[in-house]
């Protein structure tokens, strides 16, 4: 039999953005409060290194992952190495009409209850694991709406329903996984750091990951924890993969880092 083909890679994502005037200094005291705690030695902490807490500007609940990578480059001497090309346009634009088209407030109005606000609100509180907890590289802050009515996670299915609504059969719009809707916000992440040998873990398709050493303390210690209360939601939006360097006007880095909004539309 045949190896499975490799899913193309992601390239883009389709995100409610956390960071809002009302959200910021929220999540820029509980984060740094949080970060300075767990990166201490133990009994303080738990020896986590920096750059594996994920910075302010990040922070968004995925809604959906899309693949619109760029076609092969024309042959030059038998090699396709040449210049960057850039991703599927067309189906990048496709998904970019598809979000300005829609009605956020009109969606919310459908799926909310008598009495709720005239826009989703989220609170983050807690931490949680992707993944089993002795091979877990991720931890992330589950979003509620504070009466608990499940009023978020319906408009969230409802928003990404119309993607994956969207294209033929092997020509999805979206990505399709067969899985549920996750809500989730990443506070850490140590897939990317690097430098630190120990405790690594061989994950899916062979390649090495950092794990989370103490997780399940991690969890248990911030049980509690709550990151923002009650924030409104402002835009949904879609977003390059690769989060980039905040640059002040000099030029020189902030120490800050976001991701590029391609699209977006506000409630």
């Amino acid at each position: 039999m045949p190896p499975r083909p490799k899913p193309p890679p992601p390239t883009h994502f389709l995100c409610i953005p956390l960071v809002t005037p009302t959200s910021r200094p929220q999540l820029a005291a509980s984060l740094s409060a949080f970060k300075e705690e767990v990166t201490l030695p133990p009994p303080q902490g738990f020896s986590l290194p920096e750059t594996a807490i994920r910075p302010l500007g990040t922070l968004h609940l995925t809604l959906g992952i899309f693949s619109f990578p760029p076609p092969l480059s024309p042959l030059v001497n038998g090699d396709r190495s040449g210049a960057s090309i850039p991703p599927s346009e067309g189906r990048l634009e496709k998904a970019k009409s598809v979000l300005a088209g829609l009605n956020l407030r009109e969606m919310w109005s459908s799926v909310k209850k008598e009495g709720e606000p005239d826009q989703p609100r989220v609170t983050l509180r807690g931490l949680a694991s992707m993944h089993p907890l002795p091979k877990t590289a991720v931890l992330y802050a589950p979003p509620t709406d504070e009466n608990f009515t499940g009023s978020l996670q319906r408009f969230c299915e409802s928003v990404r329903e119309r993607f994956l609504q969207v294209g033929e059969e092997g020509e999805k719009l979206m990505v399709e996984d067969g899985r549920p809707l996750l809500l989730h916000t990443t506070i850490v992440n140590t897939v990317y750091v690097k430098g630190r040998d120990k405790q690594r873990h061989r994950g899916r398709h062979g390649k090495e990951r950092m794990v989370v050493e103490k997780a399940g303390d991690i969890i248990e210690r911030y049980e509690d924890q709550v990151w923002m209360r009650d924030v409104g939601v402002e835009r949904v939006a879609i977003c390059k993969m690769g989060a980039k360097k905040v640059l002040d006007g000099e030029g020189g880095e902030t120490g800050e880092e976001e991701y590029e909004v391609v699209g977006e539309v506000e409630f």
